[in-house]
């Protein structure tokens, strides 16, 4: 572990034991049999600024709206992703935003705080554990009950799929609506959506039949790009484009979508399409039969768009972030061969 991953350890360490002793975990709080609480205003607390992760909270947010549709939700967050992605959700009344550099920004990162004492809630929810920033703004947070992203136990025996970075926080809310009275909650755990309008939906469209110049056929995309450790190769994809492409091109559109630093793993050997918009590039793969992602932010942009996605894992945890829903598939590229991504394919087209 190097010095700086220590650090943060002991940070985060230090910030659970403070914070545990300012708030009372719902068991405390909560009593079995109790009516179930009346919820009018809420604060989720993500302080984080991936695209990724902001979408892997569209589950809880449809949870607790399918709970309380008159519910008022504020969202607490990093960098300015988060309004874009909750566009089109009525009940998210306001994101109180951290700036990314906080230190570059440090009047406007005071003012943040302050704003977020201001507020009173009925609920303020910490979403994942390990998260300073997450646990701080709970603490300070006016709220008639708060819980942490670690205050259930038990919870990943009951459920199979709890590690997930989606799911975990609806089973976790779930919990809380249960201590107090309520029944427990069967459903599945609703997919990521980005809620795309019907107006964007066709805009999608349109731009996609200007991107193929052949509207009559079915479009599989690819997006290839990664951050870090999680890209594949130039040489992968140029392996993987001779199996897909001699096998897809007579019967499917294929295209690539490129990532905001504009860069082709595939050599620019596909039509490929470009923006900076997220849910103008959600509209567009909305529109595709098959989406094949790398890990990244854009593989759960594809699942948020509804499109059916097969995503290729080699380093983040495959159970942790894997696609679900819509016929969405995940595949452990280390221990699988092009071919085997090929049946996979071939299985959602199917």
């Amino acid at each position: 572990m190097s010095f700086k991953s220590e650090i943060n350890q002991i940070r985060r360490t230090a910030t659970k034991a403070v914070t545990r002793v300012f708030v009372a975990r719902p068991s405390s709080r909560l009593k079995k049999g109790s009516v179930k609480p009346e919820i009018k205003r809420v604060l989720i607390n993500r302080p984080n600024h991936r695209l990724g992760n902001m979408l892997l909270v569209t589950p809880l947010v449809q949870e607790i709206i399918s709970n309380y549709p008159d519910v008022k939700i504020d969202l607490f967050v990093r960098g300015f992703i988060a309004p874009v992605i909750f566009e089109n959700y009525p009940q998210v009344e306001k994101t109180i935003s951290l700036p990314r550099k906080p230190f570059k920004e440090l009047l406007k990162y005071m003012k943040v705080w302050v704003e977020l004492r201001k507020n009173r809630y009925d609920l303020v929810i910490d979403v994942v554990k390990g998260s300073s920033s997450g646990r701080i703004s709970t603490v300070i947070a006016k709220s008639r009950y708060k819980y942490f992203g670690d205050d259930f136990s038990g919870l990943d025996q009951k459920y199979p799929d709890y590690v997930h970075m989606a799911k975990f926080p609806v089973y976790n809310f779930r919990e809380f609506l249960s201590l107090a009275g309520g029944e427990t909650d069967q459903r599945e755990v609703p997919v990521l959506d980005l809620k795309l309008s019907d107006s964007e939906l066709e805009n999608g469209k349109k731009l996609l039949s200007e991107l193929t110049g052949d509207p009559s056929r079915k479009t599989i995309a690819f997006f290839t790009y990664a951050t870090g450790d999680k890209c594949f190769s130039t040489e992968w994809w140029d392996d993987f484009y001779e199996l897909f492409h001699s096998k897809y091109k007579d019967e499917y559109n294929l295209i690539e979508i490129l990532p905001v630093e504009n860069i082709s793993q595939l050599q620019n050997k596909l039509p490929s399409f470009y923006s900076k918009d997220i849910r103008e590039i959600g509209s567009l793969m909305a529109n595709c039969r098959l989406v094949v992602a790398g890990d990244s932010g854009m593989m759960h942009l594809s699942c948020a768009s509804l499109a059916p996605t097969v995503g290729l894992f080699s380093v983040s945890s495959l159970p942790m972030y894997r696609p679900y829903g819509n016929s969405n598939c995940a595949v452990d590229a280390n221990n699988s061969t092009h071919q085997d991504i090929i049946g996979v394919m071939d299985k959602v087209l199917s």
